[in-house]
This record gives structure tokens, sequence and C-alpha cells, in this order.
């Protein structure tokens, strides 16, 4: 398998991304895998309520955690202000702007303080647990005041030493791949 060769650690995260979409490309999709793991990370933690994602295009698939947890799906809202709101993981039946199924926008609201774990999707993570995301950062405002497990859940090559990060990047305590569930390095 080519990967591409990852950009120096300071480098725009444009460049990051663009590096994270070539090689995800490249990847198989091994999200039993990486489910397994996050199952038993979760079982272990004592979570119930899990706020989760529907998958684009090369994430890792978690939907088969259905069976186990209560799951949650996010919606992207833009007006009044960029934000996500938390709805049953069954109503996640319409196409969103990025790809991923969401759920209408009458959809019934969770609050997430019934939450015991978030699962974030990303491009890629590093092993501080350093978060590269999409871009739009609304993730980066749902978390600052969560106080529950925060879980990145990414593809093991595409976990790196270091990416740049600033001051409001929001951090996974705990990685989940393929390969297994682990804290993250201070």
């Amino acid at each position: 398998m080519t990967f591409p060769l990852a950009p120096a650690p300071d480098a725009p995260k444009t460049e990051w991304r663009t590096w994270a979409r070539a090689a995800r490309a490249a990847l198989p999709d091994r999200s039993e895998a990486l489910t397994a793991h996050l199952r038993d990370l979760l079982h272990a933690q004592g979570a119930r309520r899990i706020l989760a994602y529907r998958a684009l295009p090369g994430e890792p698939d978690v939907s088969g955690l259905e069976r186990d947890f209560t799951l949650l799906a996010p919606r992207a809202r833009f007006r009044p202000s960029p934000r996500l709101t938390l709805h049953p993981w069954h109503t996640a039946t319409e196409p969103s702007r990025f790809g991923a199924l969401q759920p209408p926008a009458d959809a019934p609201e969770e609050a997430l303080v019934t939450v015991n774990a978030v699962l974030l999707p990303a491009l890629a993570y590093d092993r501080r647990g350093v978060r590269l995301g999409y871009g739009g950062g609304f993730y980066d405002r749902l978390l600052p005041d969560f106080g529950g497990l925060v879980i990145g859940a990414v593809w093991s090559a595409l976990v790196v030493p270091e990416l740049p990060s600033e001051p409001h990047d929001c951090r996974a305590g705990w990685l989940a791949t393929e390969d297994r569930a682990e804290r993250v390095q201070d």
C-alpha cells in the first residue's frame, strides 16, 4: 500500500487535509474491527448513551454499536450560528450537505448532558488526541464543557506523531482504531 508522504507537523491544516484524504482513499474498510474495540472500551467505561456519527465515504462506520448502546446522531445547523444538535440515531434519514445521513430539521432533540461518550470522526489524529477535522469547527464548539468520554475513531494509518493545533481545538482522550482502543499520550 503506497501512501503519500505526510506533511511537516507545522504545515497548514489544508495540506494535512489533502494528505489525509489521499491516504484514507487507499485504505481498506476495517470498520468491524474498529467497532469491536470501541464496543469493548465503551462497555469497560460504563457508557450507555453515545453521540456517534453517520460515516462519510472512507470513515470508519460505527453503526454496528447500535445493538449495544443508545446512539444519537448529530445534525449540523448553520443559523443563527454554526452548531451541532443531537437526535435519536434512527432519525438520521436525509443526506447532509457533507454527504452523510443526518436527522431532518424537525427531529426531536436530545441534550448533550444525557450523553456518556462522544465518538469523533476525523481525517487524522495525532498521538496526543489532536484531531484534524474537516474545518467547520462544529465539535470544537460542542465539546468544551462536555465531561464524558471523548473518543477519536480513525484508521491506524492516520494516527501520526504530531498535527498542527490551535487553542480552541478539542482533543480526544482516547483513540479507537482497527488495531486497538487506548488512551492518548500526554
